[in-house]
């Protein structure tokens, strides 16, 4: 309310009509005939929607929403008598040492599924209703305001309630128990009469009596813990480098705030506004402290976490006490669960029955993205290391662009969906990502769509370490957990094409006036060719516009009726089909894109890429090319995902929550309330799933990060990914299967600290020991990700992370290789196998070749152990202090009959599947029956297959196209004479097609004695050089 009066103006009418109060009559509050209503002002609801978080009002609006529909009851329960002992905040020698204190009552309050305490003394009563005779006469003066008129006006049309009289009680101190039973019952009478009448409960003053706000009753928000007024001292926060400059009381600020107690969480928000100005998470580090000395103040509680040390002040020595007892009453009672630290060192918990459900390559990924995304009704949570507004979700483009991220965001933000996306905020001298791009064309969309960079590297000092995780919440009940970004270059599927010509017209089409893009921006456009085409999508800059609407519907009719033509949309009736036109009918598409002829595009402009070759530029044209598809290959990407639940989506959603609201805090752009705090669900409404991703598998499942100060503002950092891989690692009986964009381990505690790498030596070592069959498989790209010409030598950045790499495989005392030499000599060769990805295709009639990017963060142990997230395997990811990160340990509880070393063995159904279909693709076993891929250790399978494999498409890539990083080039000058001699692709390329039918999958032996006699460290004087060591590891 804009011009409410204040308190003092209302106790100036009050005065003027009454005199001092005698008796506590709620007859005084009868409202006369034909004057007030006492219906409910508010359609109120059995449930408060969670949005309602979004649409709060100042305490004393009469719009703030509060109850549900059913009734307000109050019971006092017990009448609490103290006596005066010795008070250690107040220690006076005029009061003797038995003074009796006012009785307190406690009222015990239910409302719906909801149960909560009060206590009151009997002058609270009296004040109360003091303000609510106040309020009633106020009501019947006609003030020229809006509120008030409404207020009136929504209090028209009643009858008389007549309440029983309340005698005067005998003061605030009742001597006899006669006395005070009689009085408990005409107190609970006066308030369960009171909270009947609408007109006075909804009234701020009952509201506050009875210790509710629009907070109290948001079903998802949990159970009611306790609220009221407090005063709140300033600072406390633990923010790196900006902590209060002293300890002295000049530092502070006292402020008036009304506190909320949940099950995970306490807030407190402004009185005046209704807003959220704080909210802290439980955390291990919770604890309440009431001592002066803890508190350095009069009445005070403290309450700490990992990321703040918050100073409460109550009205008394009574009061305080009462509010640390309950307040750690209720955390303990509801929030156990968040209190302590969970295995690994997680902040998370492990869930079990966990509906969770793996995604090998992009495409599988962003289907179920767009689709989880369609379903949001409440939030959107989203944090990338990369974010493109402009990729498509679903492809072959089929709808126009129905499925691009940004019309899809867009859309969910006019259905009143709050979408809320993290960037990191990139050093722009050393990357080409764009992050202001994105964030300003997220902005410009909807005002529902908040976006926030981080970090600031001035003010925070963190110039090294990214924001690194990939996560997608939706409504905080379905979690996208994974390696893969929202970004070019990432939509990829099991084929790993590495030409995307289609038939590419220079057509100049752009859009439709209703602001549909046609085929400029990724839509269909009919191929008006000799009809074995099926659609040509063109991209180009500066199109002219098509005059109305009408032809961009009959080529979005005519694609559907030409996929049907080739089987791959289901033909309807022909009524139907017109309405899928008219409705952007969201048919899902069969997109095998073999039958597509290869005529159709699935990378536009700037995702058709390949970053060795050449970075990224001019991102802020999405649509227009930066390669020359006609002569270069793009790089395919190789990519592991996941999609979690229930409880442990609640955790995602919940570290997300904990980074927003973080970086809100330190960023003084992002404090005004258009970027709200955002608040935890109840984990105890978590099972209440209104939309499951299809597909999914019960699991156990715990969420795992890598957090700090600098990332997540907590105190102590958090590595419990790097935790769980080196226990998961040690405790494996069969075999390891790991992919990663990054191999670089083996503590030397100088340059490197993560133990995986010597976790997967000590296991081998182990094996070795007991006799035992063990298997370690380690998939990891062939050339570092970074713009260089490998022929050259490749660059600074790329050898300074190829000598990282190698130096934990093979080179130097610490690597792998080196140690299990020293402890079982060559024999290592059965127990370890370290591959690369490649393939080859014909561009333009020219044979061409190129590495797959392997970008996976993933490990498989014994086909019941998955872990998959967005850390590599280096000290950036794992150690917890630098770049931030989240993944997923799934664990499975249904098993399916498997294979171990020719045994039968009961495999987790999850990680099973997710092993099976990674060794498919990559072995070749989709497209040649005769290879299987159900045993991981049988000397067959690791012989006869994996390592014949490896090293049969090895020889033949390098014979056909003489393809680098190669073992015979073992330092910068014998590369000249390796490339000079030509291949079998440029001598007798019909030879080298034939030797190219023999290659199996993708899989290739990892080149590693490339370049072993260089040292592939910047040279002094590098900029290369210039950055910390542990930049590149």
């Amino acid at each position: 309310m804009q011009a409410e009066p204040t308190s003092s103006t209302l106790q100036l009418v009050a005065n003027d009509l009454t005199a001092a109060m005698e008796t506590l009559d709620s007859r005084e509050l009868d409202l006369e005939d034909g004057q007030y209503d006492t219906t409910d002002a508010h359609g109120s609801a059995e449930r408060l929607p969670f949005t309602a978080v979004y649409h709060m009002v100042a305490f004393k609006d009469a719009e703030a929403n509060v109850f549900l529909s059913s009734p307000v009851t109050a019971k006092i329960l017990a009448v609490e008598r103290f006596t005066k002992n010795q008070d250690r905040f107040n220690v006076t020698a005029q009061r003797s040492a038995n003074k009796s204190l006012p009785a307190v009552f406690k009222i015990e309050m239910k409302h719906g599924e909801f149960t909560w305490l009060v206590k009151r003394k009997e002058k609270h009563f009296m004040e109360l209703h003091r303000e609510l005779r106040t309020y009633k006469t106020f009501m019947k003066l006609p003030l020229p305001k809006r509120s008030h008129t409404v207020r009136r006006l929504s209090a028209a049309r009643s009858e008389v309630r007549s309440i029983p009289n309340l005698p005067r009680g005998g003061g605030d101190e009742l001597e006899r128990d006669g006395q005070v039973s009689s009085r408990r019952k005409q107190l609970e009478d006066y308030l369960n009469n009171l909270l009947k009448m609408p007109m006075y409960r909804n009234y701020h003053a009952t509201m506050e009596f009875i210790d509710i706000s629009q907070l109290s009753f948001i079903h998802d928000l949990g159970p009611k813990g306790l609220e009221g007024m407090v005063l709140k001292r300033s600072g406390g926060h633990r923010i790196p480098g900006l902590n209060c400059c002293g300890r002295s009381r000049v530092c502070y600020r006292w402020s008036k705030r009304w506190l909320v107690v949940k099950d995970s969480f306490l807030l407190y928000m402004k009185p005046d506004s209704g807003a959220v100005s704080f909210v802290m998470l439980f955390d291990k580090e919770f604890s309440i402290k009431m001592d002066s000395k803890d508190t350095e103040t009069k009445h005070g509680i403290r309450i700490d976490s990992l990321s703040r040390s918050l100073v409460l002040k109550c009205s008394s020595y009574r009061h305080a006490r009462w509010w640390g007892q309950a307040i750690e009453g209720f955390v303990q009672k509801h929030g156990q669960a968040f209190l302590k630290d969970h295995r690994f060192g997680s902040f998370a918990r492990e869930e079990v029955n966990i509906p969770t459900k793996w995604y090998v390559n992009g495409k599988t990924y962003m289907e179920d993205v767009a689709d989880a995304l369609e379903e949001a009704k409440e939030e959107i949570f989203i944090t990338d290391w990369w974010l493109s507004p402009q990729i498509f979700l679903k492809r072959p483009v089929v709808e126009g662009n129905r499925w691009r991220l940004d019309f899809v965001l867009k859309r969910k933000a006019q259905q009143g969906v709050r979408i809320f996306v993290m960037l990191y905020k990139e050093v722009e001298l050393a990357l080409g990502i764009n992050s202001e791009y994105s964030k300003r064309t997220l902005l410009t969309l909807h005002p529902n769509i908040k976006v926030m960079r981080h970090p600031d590297h001035v003010s925070s000092a963190v110039y090294l370490w990214a924001h690194h995780e990939k996560i997608i919440v939706i409504d905080q009940s379905v979690a996208f957990v994974g390696g893969i970004d929202l970004a070019y270059g990432r939509w990829d599927d099991g084929e790993h094409r590495l030409t995307d010509v289609g038939s590419v017209t220079l057509t100049n089409l752009e859009q439709g006036e209703d602001g549909c893009a046609a085929t400029a921006n990724g839509a269909a456009a009919m191929a008006a060719g000799n009809g074995a085409g099926i659609f040509t999508v063109t991209d180009s800059l500066d199109q002219p516009r098509l005059k109305g609407q009408g032809r961009l519907r009959r080529s979005r009719f005519s694609i559907r009726k030409h996929l049907q033509k080739h089987g791959l949309a289901h033909a309807d009736s022909d009524s139907k089909l017109e309405e899928a036109g008219r409705s952007w009918s969201t048919c899902n598409l069969d997109t095998d894109v073999a039958a597509l002829l290869g005529n159709t595009r699935f990378w536009h402009g700037k995702d058709y890429c390949n970053f060795v070759y050449k970075d990224w530029i001019q991102l802020e044209k999405p649509f227009a090319d930066f390669i020359d598809r006609h002569t270069t290959p793009r790089m395919p990407w190789h990519d592991i995902s996941s999609v979690v639940h229930g409880k442990a989506a609640r955790d995602v959603a919940r570290h997300f929550i904990q980074r927003w609201n973080f970086t809100k805090l330190v960023k003084p752009k992002y404090r005004s309330l258009s970027y709200p705090y955002l608040l935890p669900k109840s984990h105890t409404t978590a099972g209440e799933q209104r939309y499951q991703v299809p597909g999914c598998t019960p699991a156990r499942v715990q969420i795992l990060r890598s957090a700090s100060d600098w990332s997540a503002g907590i105190k102590y950092h958090e590595e419990s990914i790097h935790n769980a891989y080196v226990h998961v690692i040690q405790s494996s009986q069969h075999f390891v299967y790991i992919e990663n964009q990054f191999f670089i381990s083996c503590a030397d505690n100088k340059h490197v600290f993560n133990k995986i790498g010597d976790a997967i030596a000590e296991r081998i070592i182990r094996a070795h020991t007991e006799g035992k069959k063990y298997r370690v498989y380690v998939v990891t790209p062939l050339l570092p990700g970074f713009e260089g010409d490998i022929n050259t030598g490749g660059g600074s950045a790329i050898q300074a992370v190829m000598h990282f790499n190698y130096r934990t495989m093979n080179r130097g005392e610490h690597s792998i290789i080196s140690q299990l030499q020293r402890a079982i000599g060559n024999t290592w060769m059965n127990y370890i196998s370290i591959a690369g990805l490649r393939t080859h295709a014909e561009l333009e009639g020219k044979l061409v070749t190129e590495l797959i990017y392997v970008h996976s963060k993933m490990l498989i142990a014994d086909d019941n152990t998955v872990i998959i997230g967005s850390a590599n395997i280096n000290d950036r990811s794992m150690l917890g202090k630098r770049d931030s990160e989240v993944a997923v340990i799934v664990e499975d509880s249904e098993t399916v009959t498997g294979v171990m070393d020719g045994q039968e063995y009961q495999a987790g159904k999850y990680a099973l599947q997710l092993r099976l279909e990674c060794f498919r693709i990559i072995l070749g076993a989709n497209a040649d029956a005769s290879i299987d891929v159900s045993d991981p250790v049988s000397d067959h399978f690791y012989k006869e297959i994996w390592m014949s494999t490896c090293a049969r498409n090895a020889a033949i890539y390098q014979k056909v196209f003489r393809s680098l990083p190669s073992s015979d080039v073992r330092s910068i000058l014998e590369l000249e004479g390796f490339l000079a001699e030509p291949g079998l692709d440029k001598e007798d390329p019909d030879r080298a097609r034939e030797e190219l039918q023999r290659v199996r999958g993708f899989l290739v032996q990892f080149p590693l004695q490339f370049l072993c006699e260089q040292n592939l460290l910047p040279p002094i004087g590098s900029k290369e050089a210039m950055v910390p060591m542990e930049v590149w590891t």
